[in-house]
This record gives structure tokens, C-alpha cells and sequence, in this order.
């Protein structure tokens, strides 16, 4: 029977890992993290499933101890799996596979290698992306392609959206690779990371809206952060504004001398966009509190409110 040992988080992780069980591969042990309290938890417990088919769980600190590396190669797995896991694996860790140690990306590769691919993906406009199975090195998502899957990015797709349409990529994408890796005949492409690019960790202050900019890339960080990610925010007057959705349509501004203006129409918000496009916002939050067309024209009137 083929072994091995998950490295697993995320939705990625949990649709990989059930993969992995229902193909009768023995899994001799999962390591995973302990959840964030200060993370909003979207996606499914990977020590959950774990624990429930009597696997084995170990949340380590730090995966790359003697401790752990022993216990590894106590197991003498055939395979290693890397799941969106967020630690790198060092190469002595690696090498306790006797097959191959390989991880699930989300991107497809070369591009977006590092952290954070999709949401790096939709702030950089990209129209597709997809998940990557490759064999791991001492670089990070370096190694050589075994297979991928791609899924579009919509234009009106939320990070959340596309996170969960690569998690059913991956999960289809290991399901077709997984055959040819027990049988020894996967394919093996080297990578040609010239053409690919690296993004790294993404924090809060990534998420701050610059209002001269275009309505499309306005919308593409917003949609890039928005919940269950930490959403995006500008500021004008001394105030704050949160913006955690939006809706882009191509349409032309109405008042684009004042541009970048906000102002209630239709029942909404509307964000009139310095490259004279109109820039549909559908959930906002100021000062702690939705700010709907209503409240906005009561606190600050029906003209458009410039904010430079």
C-alpha cells in the first residue's frame, strides 16, 4: 500500500487530503496548524477530517525540528504532500520520502509563485488561474510540474470565489495525477521561472485604496480583500472608509470633473473613477457602521463628495 505524510491547511487541504483517503492511500500522518483566533475560519478543518479516518495529528510550531524530521522518517513514507501548508519544508525534511515530496499550489505555475496567489491574481487583473501539482525543492513552488488545472477569474469574482473554485481545481487535479504517482509514470516538467513571477505574505496595509487610480484596478483590490479577508479601505477628511464590495460595469462616470467623487444613485453608492468610469460600491462601512445610499446623503448630502 502507497504512504505518506500530509502537510495540510485550508480548504486546498481538506479537498486533497479526502482525495488522498478515498484512493486507499495509507496516511501515516497529518500535520497541520492550530487555527488563528484572530482569522476568520472559511474553510474546512484539515485535523477535523484527520482525526475523524484515525489519522494521526501533529500541529508542530515549526515542522522543520529534529523532532518532527525523526518521527518522518520513523514512517519511511512513500510520499510527502504539501497542501497549503504555510511553513516551508526543508530539504532534509523533503528527503524523508522515499518517492517524491510534492506540494499543491495555487497559481498556475510559474506565475504567482509565494504567498497569497489568488488574491495577488485578482489584484493584478489576471483573467485565469488555476492549481499546480509540482515536486518540491529548497526554493519555493521551483520544482518540476506534474500537472495543472486551470479556472477563470470573473470580473465581478471575490478572492473567495476563486479560492474555492482552485480548491475544486486541486482537488480534480490530484485525483487525475494521483494513478500515474503511485505507478511511478507521472510526468516531470522543469519549471521556467524567467517567465513566472513571486509575490510575497500580504498584511492589512495592502489593502489601502488609492483613489486616483482606475476604476478596474479599484475594484480588483477590493474584490482581491474582501471578507472573509481583512477588505479594503481608503481615507478622505481625517475619515475612514471600509469598502468590502463592489460591482464593476464599465460604465462611464457622470461627474468626472470631481473625479474621484462619491455619491448615492439608484439605491447605491457609486465611486466616479479618475479614468472617467463609474465604479459601483455594495458594501461599505464608516466609522463601525454599514453606510448605505441612505445614511451616506444624510450625513453627507446629495452632491458628490470629492475625495482629495
Amino acid at each position: 500500500m502507497t504512504s505518506a505524510v500530509v502537510f495540510a491547511y485550508s480548504e486546498v487541504g481538506v479537498r486533497c487530503l479526502r482525495v488522498l483517503l478515498r484512493e486507499g492511500v495509507h496516511v501515516a500522518l497529518v500535520v497541520t496548524h492550530e487555527d488563528d483566533p484572530s482569522e476568520r475560519q472559511w474553510f474546512g478543518s484539515v485535523a477535523e477530517l484527520a482525526r475523524e479516518h484515525r489519522v494521526p495529528v501533529s500541529t508542530p510550531a515549526d515542522p522543520n525540528t529534529e523532532e518532527v524530521i525523526e518521527r518522518i522518517e520513523l514512517l519511511r513514507p512513500d510520499f510527502l504532500f504539501s497542501f497549503y501548508y504555510r511553513s516551508l519544508l526543508s530539504e532534509r525534511l523533503l528527503a524523508t520520502a522515499a518517492r517524491g515530496a510534492l506540494n499543491m499550489h495555487g497559481s498556475l505555475l510559474p506565475k504567482y509563485r509565494g504567498r497569497a496567489p489568488v488574491n495577488w491574481a485578482i489584484v493584478k487583473g489576471e483573467e485565469e488561474t488555476g492549481a499546480s501539482l509540482h515536486y518540491m525543492e529548497a526554493r519555493p513552488d521551483a520544482g518540476p510540474l506534474v500537472g495543472q488545472e486551470a479556472v477563470p477569474i470573473l470580473i465581478n469574482d471575490t478572492a473567495l470565489d476563486v479560492s474555492m473554485n482552485v480548491a475544486a481545481a486541486a482537488e480534480r487535479l490530484l485525483r487525475r495525477c494521483l494513478p500515474d504517482l503511485i505507478a511511478g509514470r507521472a510526468p516531470s516538467a522543469a519549471l521556467d521561472l524567467a517567465r513566472g513571477s513571486y509575490f510575497g505574505r500580504r498584511g492589512p496595509e495592502d489593502g489601502k485604496i488609492h483613489w486616483d487610480r482606475p476604476a478596474l484596478e479599484i475594484h480588483n483590490l477590493i474584490r482581491a480583500v474582501a471578507p472573509p479577508f481583512p477588505g479594503a479601505f481608503g481615507h478622505f477628511g481625517g475619515h475612514t472608509l471600509r469598502v468590502l464590495g463592489s460591482r464593476y460595469l464599465a460604465r462611464s462616470a457622470r461627474h468626472t470633473v470631481r473625479a474621484p467623487c462619491l455619491y448615492a444613485e439608484a439605491g447605491a453608492l457609486q465611486l466616479d473613477c479618475s479614468d472617467g468610469k463609474q465604479l459601483t460600491l455594495t458594501q461599505t462601512e464608516f466609522e463601525g457602521a454599514v453606510l448605505s445610499a441612505e445614511s451616506f446623503v444624510d450625513r453627507f448630502g446629495s452632491a458628490p463628495l470629492h475625495l482629495f
